[in-house]
């Protein structure tokens, strides 16, 4: 898809010392070698101040009805092929997925902890992994200790692949008797219009923690889909647990809609964003755009209004905890989470001497201020437009009673 809109981003890519590690974790390679220390870069504005949608108490949109845009889904990652090693290092993004992956596993980590810390020692824990994919976060829960792990997506062949994964990661830890085990599940499901727990092994299971990255945006095609959804990572949750996710930025996403030249696309030399729907104001459901990443997505995907998306939460029990950008994100873990970022592979090696007058480094010219006895870590100006345009948020299962009708009544603190 072309990009005919003009790109209304943050100005430029976060700036990140990164050095030579061992091994990369994430089955990515290792970073170059390269010097430290470098002085921390401005960070760009993240606020958000559009006022696209109205701001309504009830969730009663203007809602089409689903038109089977899952259907479409399911198919694009059924016949997406698995790239090796060599073909993700010739990828335009690189650096970015790498990142991208580097904010996921702080965020289970994150959340994972705090679980661990309200747990008696030994105690469980259960994990679901809601659309995951060919398995990308099975090292991750391997690392985090877990003791079991469901894994469901809507497509069949994803699904497969993972359960392949799980199964090389079994073998692996038998040769080895430090590695750990846990026992996992896996069924091909529509999360969006299917109760999952009736999928599950044990009906009765209580969750630890539930997991959607990159893909909960699909639900909000409509209202039914949406609530079902939520209704899945919530009611098989216990109380303190916690539901995570990423999703797009929407107040983003319309922020850089408003300032595109056609005011219905937008993107880069790496993503393209073209809209199939009324945006004026967009829907609370069904805001349809096409998204295009290069050579990973080219789908259609849904705006998440993220105050409904809380309202839904809460009729399920969930308390939203937290909800940061990427780009703050990045700004909160790159300290703690810098040893990780370097093996991952996170950032690009950049070279002041090597970069000539290639605007896609512009940021690191401006930055580095003449200094060119030393290599960077950084995102390209493309990536890091791509990145930022999703956010990490995490909503707690609350405690509940019942009322005389026998539904539950959360306690909300």
């Amino acid at each position: 898809m072309s990009c005919d809109g003009k790109e209304g981003g943050f100005p430029g890519s976060r700036l990140e010392d990164s050095s030579s590690s061992d091994d990369g974790a994430e089955d990515v390679p290792e970073s170059m070698d390269h010097q430290q220390q470098a002085p921390e870069c401005p960070y760009p504005s993240t606020q958000h101040d559009d006022d696209s949608w109205r701001d309504d108490d009830e969730v009663e949109p203007r809602n089409p009805p689903a038109d089977g845009n899952m259907r479409v889904v399911a198919s694009h990652y059924n016949e997406l092929k698995e790239s090796g090693r060599i073909e993700r290092l010739k990828s335009r993004i690189f650096h970015m997925r790498n990142f991208n992956n580097w904010i996921k596993s702080q965020l289970i980590s994150e959340y994972l902890t705090l679980i661990k810390h309200s747990q008696r020692m030994g105690d469980p824990m259960r994990v679901l992994d809601m659309c995951c994919g060919k398995g990308g976060d099975l090292l991750k829960w391997e690392k985090a200790l877990i003791t079991h792990l469901i894994c469901t997506d809507i497509a069949e062949v994803s699904v497969e692949q993972c359960k392949k994964r799980y199964e090389d990661i079994l073998r692996r830890a038998v040769k080895s008797k430090f590695a750990h085990k846990f026992s996992a599940e896996f069924f091909a499901c529509d999360s969006t219009l299917v109760r999952l727990r009736e999928r599950f092994k044990d009906p009765s299971l209580k969750l630890n923690l539930v997991s959607c990255q990159f893909a909960f945006h699909y639900s909000f095609e409509s209202l039914t889909q949406a609530d079902c959804m939520v209704r899945n990572a919530a009611e098989c949750l216990q109380p303190g647990g916690y539901f995570i996710a990423t999703i797009p930025d929407a107040y983003e996403i319309m922020k850089r809609l408003r300032l595109s030249e056609n005011g219905r696309s937008f993107g880069n030399d790496v993503y393209n964003i073209e809209f199939c729907s009324d945006t004026d104001p967009p829907p609370f459901f069904g805001a349809k755009y096409q998204f295009h990443l290069e050579g990973v997505v080219d789908c259609p995907e849904f705006l998440v209004h993220f105050p409904t998306l809380v309202k839904l939460c809460r009729k399920y029990g969930l308390k939203l905890e937290r909800k940061t950008t990427f780009a703050d994100y990045y700004k909160e873990n790159k300290e703690t989470g810098r040893n990780l970022l370097q093996r991952m592979n996170g950032l690009e090696t950049v070279n002041p001497n090597r970069i000539g007058n290639d605007e896609q480094y512009e940021h690191i010219r401006r930055y580095i201020k003449g200094n060119t006895s030393r290599s960077y870590g950084s995102l390209s100006k493309s990536e890091w437009e791509a990145t930022t345009l999703y956010l990490v948020c995490a909503f707690r299962k609350c405690k509940n009673t019942w009322d005389a009708q026998g539904k539950p009544v959360f306690e909300f603190d």
